[in-house]
């Protein structure tokens, strides 16, 4: 047995990768589902769509590679995070859809909260703001829908879960209740200073502690799994931006690391202690290992690579991602993209600002507005740069290793250097999600190395250091901190 399965289940699709002794992704499936939008602002999935497809995309991928169970050391997952389930502890059906972490039907609902004071009580506790992105308002929400379902999630009669304790739930024949402490410091109802769930935000919300799950290492024993057709242990468990931090093997304090997809997400690595942020990041637990959390800061932007969607399927100016490049080479970089499409996350969290476009003059032409847009998803991350260097002053010489679909673009992974004033690191392999998970079960099974051991088989594909004189980098940045208070004050 000397391969690893990871299953990621993500937002749109659920994928299934398997990981070869050299830890080297080889086969894989992935499935689309249903997106179920039932009202404004409201986004569900139905968690039976969830767990067929992690069935399906499993098999398929097995039967790719060519093995069966008895060549599976062990399974890893990783998951779309804060989205939130609660299903019947003897049917396993569940109570209601399950509300998607983008999903904003409980905003009024945290207004009322923050203006009865909870707000800082919240962040102390949690690390987090208090904002319906987060579970615990969303499981309140469902349990106000149901009569008597508090009294049966109290008889644990209702089990609540993200979607890595739903999945598990049903892959071990519903026995096992479990999570791992990063999907449980995304709840907003743990506490990550005690390691345990909160009777405080429990009590807050109405939330019976009886239907919260177990919570474990990110490496640790899950439970096992006949979904094969053979008992595999279940060794590995860790949200998707935390994966994708142990992917990129940022395991020492300073070490930071950014996913650029649809949105960007930077979790920089503070070590054993929980920096509290003043000025708007996330606290988070980074990962666990052997009972011991790594905290982390943690930015996130809304509109990252969606902002070259826009350009192609908005205004039409390109016909693939690609051209990007070529086009924003000839930009003059003149203009300046505030892509507020959904409003403004970290640092600004400001949902109800919209996207604006400033310095447009009768020869803007394509190439300028390509080389905005790249440029904004530099700007954005150097607004959390900041952040966190202000947060955490022992930052001053990261290294911002980089990877998702956009990190694939030199124009815009060199204007992030150039504009951070700092290094930008590029890893040969950018499935970094997938591989945190399968590093965490393989090394728990002993077919992967220890943490030292994965983090010197990390290797880069292409650095980019900083050209932009200093001058030209202040200014650049001035003209956006212009044009972001200029849309924020519409």
């Amino acid at each position: 047995m000397t391969h690893i399965l990871a299953i990621d289940q993500g937002t749109t699709s659920s994928r299934a990768i398997v990981f070869g002794p050299d830890m080297k992704p080889g086969a894989s499936a992935q499935q689309e589902f249903t997106q179920h939008f039932p009202a404004s602002g409201w986004v569900e999935h139905d968690p039976r769509d969830l767990w067929a497809t992690v069935q399906a995309t499993c098999k398929s991928a097995m039967e790719k590679a060519g093995l069966g169970a008895s060549d599976i050391a062990a399974i890893g997952i990783t998951n779309q995070r804060e989205t939130t389930v609660i299903w019947d502890a003897e049917t396993g059906a569940p109570l209601h859809n399950a509300i998607v972490w983008q999903d904003r039907r409980t905003a009024k609902m945290c207004e009322g909260l923050r203006a009865d004071g909870f707000g800082d009580q919240v962040t102390e506790i949690t690390g987090l703001l208090l904002d319906p992105y987060f579970s615990a308002t969303k499981v309140k929400w469902i349990l106000d829908q149901y009569e008597g379902s508090r009294a049966r999630a109290a008889a644990g009669k209702l089990l609540f879960g993200t979607v890595d304790s739903f999945l598990i739930w049903h892959m071990t024949g519903r026995t096992a209740h479990v999570t791992d402490a990063t999907n449980a410091a995304r709840t907003m109802l743990y506490d990550i200073h005690k390691g345990a769930w909160s009777s405080e935000m429990c009590a807050m919300l109405g939330i019976p502690m009886n239907m919260l799950p177990e919570v474990r290492d990110c490496a640790s024993d899950f439970g096992v799994t006949d979904m094969l057709g053979g008992e595999t242990p279940i060794y590995g468990v860790a949200g998707d931006q935390q994966a994708a931090t142990i992917g990129q093997a940022c395991f020492e304090p300073g070490m930071l690391k950014s996913t650029y997809g649809t949105g960007c997400f930077a979790l920089l690595n503070t070590g054993a202690a929980p920096v509290t942020s003043n000025n708007r990041l996330l606290t988070t637990v980074a990962y666990q290992l052997d009972g011991t959390p790594t905290y982390a800061l943690e930015g996130s932007i809304f509109i990252a690579g969606a902002v070259v969607q826009w350009l192609r399927d908005g205004l039409g100016i390109i016909g693939t991602a690609s051209e990007t490049q070529a086009l924003a080479e000839k930009g003059r970089g003149e203009v300046t993209l505030v892509p507020a499409f959904t409003g403004l996350g970290a640092p600004y969290w400001n949902p109800d600002c919209r996207g604006a476009v400033y310095g447009l003059t009768r020869d803007t032409n394509p190439a300028d507005m390509a080389r905005a847009a790249l440029e904004s998803i530099g700007f954005q991350t150097r607004d959390l740069w900041e952040a966190m260097r202000a947060d955490w002053p022992d930052g001053d010489e990261a290294v911002l290793r980089v990877d998702g679909g956009l990190s694939a673009n030199d124009w815009a992974m060199q204007f992030l250097s150039d504009i951070l004033g700092a290094p930008v690191d590029r890893p040969q392999g950018l499935e970094t999600t997938a591989l945190g998970a399968a590093w965490l079960a393989g090394m728990r099974a002993g077919v992967y190395p220890d943490q030292q051991g994965f983090a010197a088989t990390w290797a880069r594909e292409a650095r980019f250091d900083p050209k932009m004189s200093e001058d030209e980098r202040a200014e650049g940045y001035a003209r956006w901190q212009r044009a972001v208070a200029a849309t924020q004050s519409v």
